[in-house]
């Protein structure tokens, strides 16, 4: 497969070019310039409390001081947490299962599950383009052998994709991270990318949202995904891969 060959025989330039540094700190500064746009309009107080939640402590902080500013604030509070989300899914920053919590614990489950979903895919959404971009020796670099693979996949399941991208999604078969960054160098259409993360990231950001709303009684975020939950989420994948199984089996 020439597509494979390519990946395997290049010796991409790493770090990236001064170019591709370029495109992504002006990525950065817009993302900056939004969260400073959101702090110039809340009122003057202490925020020495606002940072990106790396615990469950520092969650429970985060909700009980965003608490009383969602209520006045509504507005800026969810454009400060649309763009944050959205900066640490382009910039695969590990914590947004945090900020999914977060969303539950402030908004309840059916506005959660909304605003997690709509964040989620528009920073899945980000990391593509920007990846098309700039993302290649980053991938090509980090994940070698992952990205054979994936492309592999990708090439075989070519006429049943958005089942093949549904799977993935629903799913711990491949990181979400992963899959965001990689998909634009695996020549998956964006048409097909961003319909898998819409409708694949409904489940678990109900149940990652639900867990929210109780953030008292979650002791890890391991508690998230029991045995249930993973089996459930496994269920709904291979009942999305089906028509693709089945459609192998005829003669």
């Amino acid at each position: 497969m020439e597509g494979k060959s390519e990946i395997k025989g290049s010796k991409p330039s790493f770090p990236l070019s001064f170019r591709e540094l370029m495109v992504a700190s002006t990525v950065v500064m817009a993302f900056v310039l939004g969260l400073l746009g959101v702090y110039l309009t809340m009122p003057a107080s202490d925020y020495s409390f606002l940072r990106l939640p790396r615990t469950l402590e520092d969650l429970h902080i985060l909700r009980d001081h965003l608490e009383t500013y969602t209520s006045d604030y509504t507005i800026q509070v969810l454009v400060g947490y649309c763009v944050v989300y959205i900066f640490m899914q382009t910039f695969m920053i590990p914590g947004t299962v945090f900020m999914s919590l977060l969303a539950g614990a402030l908004f309840g489950v059916l506005k959660g599950v909304a605003l997690v979903v709509f964040t989620a895919t528009a920073g899945a959404s980000s990391c593509y383009f920007l990846s098309k971009l700039v993302g290649r020796p980053l991938v090509v670099s980090l994940w070698p052998d992952k990205l054979s693979f994936f492309q592999a996949q990708v090439a075989q399941r070519r006429a049943s994709l958005l089942n093949y991208m549904l799977f993935l999604r629903l799913t711990p078969t491949l990181p979400n991270t992963f899959i965001n960054v990689a998909s634009p160098i695996v020549d998956v259409p964006y048409r097909v990318f961003f319909t898998a993360t819409f409708i694949g990231l409904i489940p678990a950001a109900y149940i990652t949202v639900r867990a929210g709303i109780a953030l008292g009684e979650l002791q890890s975020v391991g508690d998230l995904y029991d045995f249930n939950s993973i089996a459930t989420l496994f269920l709904i994948g291979i009942v999305s891969v089906t028509p693709t199984l089945m459609n192998k089996t005829k003669p």
